[in-house]
């Protein structure tokens, strides 16, 4: 017999789940002896059929309304295999329990009523066992026996659910025509002639096997808590993925550290090694201090450190997700304040296409940018489910959550880790007070950001030639000239932006070191990334300046053509398009080129830069 396979059994409320599984085991002789009596009685009693969903309802709410409130997790045994169907919740306000069913299952079976189709809560309920990373998939088209089998009614139903599945990028390996109340195609075939398809049994007999654990993978192990005795501290967590022996070096983030495996503690003897799925504590043999929620990595592959990232999210709030709103977000054990930066699209559960949305609905599906107030530790959803999903919640009450996608998105850790370590800085024998005295005024970095058009260039050129009339030293250096030369190597990967970045913050730091006033004129998105160059700036003045200009007026003026391509599908990842903008939360001074003219706009910043750059 194969390996267990969990399987998520979904679908609309009235589509006949619970009782589809509850006769199926019936029909696999796996209900205990006067269970059916107990099941005559008890419809009788109600006055009803026979109701095969209740050998499986738990509560009496249940029975009396026939609906599931809570997941049931069943053992089924096949001739050839064994599964653990898990019966999720249809009812729309109960879709949370639909989501903590499929959590840890790998297959779906998707119930629908052969005479109501795939109606729009099954579609939501399929794409949201998609976005949990379900692919494989067999539909069960129940209630054929209202149709009296009818073949072309069946035919219909077949193609409109393949059709809709395959836009969410699935496998379906069958679509069975079935009935609950007849047995018919469960587990011996139905009357009907004409269909030469698996039985539902054979269908999920077939599915492919449990994917192993990951052990090969690089590892990752969230801290789950931190056990203390006296001076000793003890890790506790479960292996997300990869193998973990005594000895072995870890990297522990969000800080960098890295550390040794002192011992993996056992009893009645510590163990020698720990893989995916296994519960560990463990000592580090290094005085590094991990805390709960901290994340222990392979120092050569880990996870990315950013507090911004891409999801796609379900919502359960009874608001709409909306730009601007603040949760708590929970990756493993840590706990972030998070706030939605931008509402990419919304699924539009008809299509299960992307529409363009402001904001997510309730009980809805979509894609956002969630900024972070800290930089968190996460891997995209697609390298490891493990650290690639989250849950969002609100005074304590989870509201939803989604899967990572950090690939746009600069990885701090690897930004501020230097490849050698065999560095001597080297001091110069002049002082930046000398050199302010011969040039007049103290070197300095002007940062100028804004959206590509807000006239960041033409602000920057001005200045540097006002105050080269000045007798000032003053150079300007421009995103498109430097990447003919010193950045000519970088492309417009989301690490290359990075790089682009950070080294034009480093050498902007020696221009100021040397006494001049260093104007940049770069859209430098991300609030992270200017950060890091205020941060390379050291003691010199920086100046953060905000261009003002919203996206429709910078679109408008397009003078490179940007916008034009970016809409026509031509460029990916264009700022304010498809890529967000994170203006500054407390810039040094606001240049607003929307509404103000070119000359006054020029004006304002050399009278703010001369009166707060001289020596």
């Amino acid at each position: 017999m194969e390996r267990q396979l969990a399987v998520c059994l979904a679908g609309h409320v009235d589509h006949g789940k619970s009782s589809l599984l509850g006769r199926l085991l019936h029909e696999l002789d796996l209900l205990p002896d006067g269970k059916v009596a107990a099941l005559e009685a008890a419809s009788a009693h109600r006055g009803v059929p026979l109701e095969w969903s209740f050998a499986l309802d738990s509560f009496q709410l249940e029975r009396d309304q026939a609906i599931t409130l809570d997941t049931t997790r069943v053992r089924v045994r096949t001739p050839r295999r064994e599964f653990i169907i898990i019966d999720a919740p249809g009812h729309r306000e109960l879709v949370r329990n639909l989501v903590t069913g499929a959590a840890d299952t790998t297959a779906a079976l998707l119930v629908v009523d052969a005479e109501s189709g795939a109606e729009a809560q099954t579609r939501a309920h399929a794409a949201l066992l998609r976005l949990l990373g379900i692919r494989d998939f067999i539909v069960a088209v129940n209630k054929m026996d209202l149709l009296q089998w009818d073949e072309a009614r069946f035919g219909a139903r077949r193609d409109e659910i393949a059709a809709a599945l395959a836009r969410l990028g699935v496998v379906v390996h069958a679509i069975v025509p079935v009935s609950a109340r007849d047995a018919g195609n469960l587990v011996a075939p139905a009357a009907a002639t004409w269909y030469a398809g698996p039985t539902l049994v054979s269908a999920l007999e077939a599915l492919p096997a449990q994917p192993p654990a990951p052990v090969d993978a690089p590892l990752r192990l969230p801290v789950q808590d931190v056990y203390r005795s006296g001076t000793r501290r003890t890790i506790a967590g479960r292996l997300v993925q990869g193998t973990l022996r005594a000895g072995d070096e870890v990297l522990v983030m969000p800080s960098g550290e890295r550390v040794h495996v002192a011992l993996l503690d056992g009893w009645p003897a510590p163990f020698e090694s720990a893989e995916a799925g296994d519960n560990v504590s463990l000592t580090f043999a290094e005085p590094v201090i991990a805390e709960r929620g901290d994340l222990l990595c392979a120092p050569h592959q880990p996870a990315r450190l950013t507090p911004i990232f891409d999801a796609d999210v379900f919502w359960l709030g009874h608001e709409p997700l909306a730009v601007g709103r603040r949760l708590e977000l929970r990756v493993g054990a840590r706990a972030v304040e998070a706030r939605v930066a931008a509402v990419l699209h919304a699924l539009d559960v008809d299509r299960l296409a992307p529409r363009a949305a402001t904001e997510i609905p309730p009980n809805g599906l979509g894609r956002v940018t969630l900024r972070c107030a800290v930089a968190v530790a996460v891997d995209d959803a697609a390298d490891c489910i493990g650290t690639g999903r989250f849950v969002l919640a609100d005074g304590g009450v989870i509201f939803g959550g989604g899967v990572i996608d950090a690939s746009r998105y600069p990885d701090q850790l690897r930004a501020r880790t230097p490849i050698s370590h065999n560095l001597t800085a080297v001091s110069h024998n002049i002082s930046a007070a000398e050199r302010g005295v011969r040039s007049g005024h103290s070197g300095a970095i002007v940062w100028l950001t804004g959206l590509s058009g807000a006239g960041k260039s033409t602000l920057a050129m001005a200045l540097e030639r006002a105050l080269f009339d000045r007798g000032w030293s003053a150079y300007t250096i421009d995103g498109d000239n430097v990447r003919t030369g010193l950045n000519s190597d970088l492309g417009f990967s989301p690490k290359d932006r990075q790089e682009n970045i950070r080294r034009v913050g480093e050498v902007a730091a020696l221009f100021a070191e040397a006494g001049l006033v260093c104007i940049t004129a770069f859209i430098s998105p991300f609030r992270d990334d200017r950060r890091q160059a205020r941060t390379a700036a050291g003691g010199r003045r920086f100046v953060e300046v905000y261009v003002r200009s919203d996206l429709a007026t910078c679109e408008h003026r397009d003078p490179k053509g940007l916008y034009r391509k970016a809409r026509a599908g031509e460029i990916k990842g264009m700022t304010g398009i498809d890529s967000p903008y994170e203006p500054p939360e407390n810039p040094d001074l606001v240049i607003d080129t929307e509404h103000g003219g070119e000359a006054a706009c020029i004006g304002e910043l050399v009278a703010y830069v001369v009166e707060n750059c001289r020596a």
